[in-house]
């Protein structure tokens, strides 16, 4: 089933390079130039999520204003100023996804989200739309009375069942509820039905096995009587399980296709393992594993999953054929890789000019940032109360990784904050290494969005000292034997490279370097230039040039980066350069 577009739409002269710039940053489908803007909406508006509009507000709410059904029935509507500086959700802020569009849209623009909603002017979460981010889908209750009684500064009381709770610990929160009692606000977030206001967390996989050719009215039945026998919301279901050999099966891709629901394929020796409570010998004997709908379930249901209810067999109606058997395991807290997003963000050296579009719209989609607490600090200015930022300490990359990652597991969006460029001595190769050991059909989405190194500013800074071939070399042996960076430093001073040395010095290696600088002057002259630049990016900037026989060692930590030159690098007027070729070659 496609998914309704998002579509930009130019209503002021100098509209197209802010639709440009939202065009190719992936954020909407261009409307066709030739077809005026009050037509074209009129013949999308119901199919459509989004139209981002660039002009006036006046102008756009005109032409909407013939199109509005209700606030449950449109679609959300932005709209830009034309130099691309202010973005204002004006329609659909909370239900039809407007405010957080709105804020993608900045990001990639650079400009600022104009939000006039009640519970962002106040900082408090949006009631009736925060549980997206956070994976969950919304169920039945009065959310326009929740909503008006929370701008009236009643705030409900919230009782938690299930679902990642993470996001208590917001900026911007509610009081939770410490006891079973139904007060007149409550908001609930549990896989079950019942009163109250209601997100459900997607942690319900309904296993299922069936007959070929199983008709697909009897695996709606059986999915329907099980989720009311059991008090279970639709809403949290989080997708379907089953054997392999089932892949095919019309029924089954009927079923995932007609509700949005993913579905994780799993070979019987994957299945044969896992106890159930109701093996069978004849589905063993037919498909190598004692169960299909108990186990499938209870491994989609992720590392801390387990059988909620067991298997219950439905069989064929008139005009029906076949027959299913359905189990359903319960995720803890929730499980969902196939809705989350692990985004790996280059942050840049520190200024928050630095930093990439790219990544900008990384850290506005994300509703957690896991990194260094440092790094994020310098990203501080661009998190909204909404978002929650997870520190980690300086050496526990393995665990930020294994954290970011299980999150997006659980069906969040999630960014892995690295300095300068995540793929250059990055958290990218070790995120991505846990990434591809998971199983195939249980990993998130993953895209690494690149930064700006802090070899490229310190190039900025001095010059031009990369107009030739350079290399980069970490001097931290904590992952890298010693003898294999000296192999390293003798290639490139025998190969007369740039070289950028990272992680040049620290308290408890204090050595390396100098050791490293006498390598590198081997067979060149030891009056071969040298950057040293430190903190770049960031208030205490500071960048020098040095030879490469009087760099000063002491003032070298591991904020610094050491750039030094071949030999053909020269200084002039204060300013170091590489030529772009050796003596005696020709440029075109």
């Amino acid at each position: 089933m496609n998914q309704p577009t998002c579509w930009g739409l130019g209503l002021a002269p100098a509209s197209s390079p802010v639709l440009s710039q939202l065009h190719q940053g992936g954020l909407v489908q261009l409307a066709p130039a030739t077809t005026s803007a009050a037509a074209f909406l009129a013949e999308h508006w119901d199919s459509s999520a989004a139209f981002v509009a660039v002009g006036a507000c006046g102008a756009i709410t005109r032409l909407i204003a013939p199109l509005l059904k209700g606030k449950h029935h449109d679609p959300a509507v932005v709209v830009v100023d034309p130099g691309g500086r202010f973005v204002v959700p004006l329609l659909g802020g909370h239900g039809a996804g407007a405010e957080s569009l709105s804020q993608r849209v900045a990001a990639l623009l650079s400009g600022q989200a104009v939000l006039t909603g009640s519970s962002s002017g106040m900082g408090r979460l949006a009631l009736d739309s925060f549980g997206r981010d956070w994976g969950w889908r919304r169920g039945e209750g009065d959310w326009d009375a929740l909503m008006k009684a929370a701008a009236r500064g009643q705030q409900p009381q919230v009782c938690q069942v299930a679902g990642q709770t993470l996001w208590q610990r917001l900026q911007a929160t509610v009081p939770q509820c410490e006891n079973s009692s139904q007060p007149a606000l409550q908001l609930v977030i549990s896989h079950q039905r019942g009163n109250g206001c209601r997100w459900h967390p997607p942690c319900l996989w309904l296993g299922i096995g069936c007959e070929r050719h199983t008709s697909p009215s009897l695996l709606e039945r059986a999915v329907d009587r099980a989720l009311e026998e059991h008090g279970l919301a639709p809403e949290a279901v989080a997708g379907l399980a089953s054997v392999d050999r089932k892949g095919d099966e019309p029924a089954l891709l009927a079923l995932a296709e007609a509700h949005q629901w993913p579905l994780r394929l799993f070979s019987a020796g994957d299945l044969a393992p896992v106890p159930v409570p109701t093996p069978s010998d004849a589905v063993r004997k037919e498909m190598g594993t004692a169960s299909v709908a108990e186990a499938a379930a209870t491994l989609a249901a992720g590392p801390q999953g387990s059988l909620l209810a067991a298997k219950r067999i439905e069989r064929a109606r008139d005009s029906e054929q076949g027959a299913a058997t359905l189990a359903i395991a319960r995720a803890t807290p929730q499980w969902a890789p196939c809705q989350g997003q692990l985004n790996l963000v280059g942050s840049g050296p520190g200024s928050l000019d630095l930093l990439t579009p790219a990544a900008r719209r990384a850290l506005a989609e994300s509703t957690i940032w896991v990194g260094y607490g440092l790094y994020l600090d310098l990203l501080e200015p661009l998190r909204r109360p909404d978002q929650l930022r997870c520190d980690g300490q300086l050496t526990q990359e393995h665990q930020r990784c294994a954290l970011a990652l299980e999150l997006a597991c659980q069906g969040l969006t999630v960014a892995l904050v690295s300095s300068g460029e995540s793929g250059i001595y990055g958290m990218a190769g070790l995120a991505l290494e846990l990434w591809l050991a998971l199983a195939e059909g249980g990993r998130p989405g993953f895209t690494v969005h690149p930064g700006l190194s802090a070899l490229q500013l310190a190039a900025a800074r001095a010059g031009a000292p990369l107009m030739h071939d350079f290399c980069t070399i970490s001097l931290s042996d904590r992952l890298t034997p010693w003898a294999m960076i000296e192999r390293r430093l003798r290639a490139a001073a025998a190969g007369d490279f740039v070289v950028a040395l990272y992680n040049p010095r620290s308290l408890g290696r204090d050595w390396q370097l100098a050791r490293a600088l006498a390598l590198l002057s081997e067979g060149r002259s030891p009056g071969i230039p040298v950057v040293l630049a430190r903190q770049l990016g960031r208030a205490e900037e500071r960048v020098s040039l040095h030879r490469l026989e009087d760099l000063p060692l002491e003032q070298v930590d591991m904020l610094s980066l050491v750039l030094v030159g071949n030999s053909t690098t020269r200084l002039v007027h204060g300013r170091m350069v590489t030529p772009r070729g050796y003596p005696g070659a020709e440029l075109s």
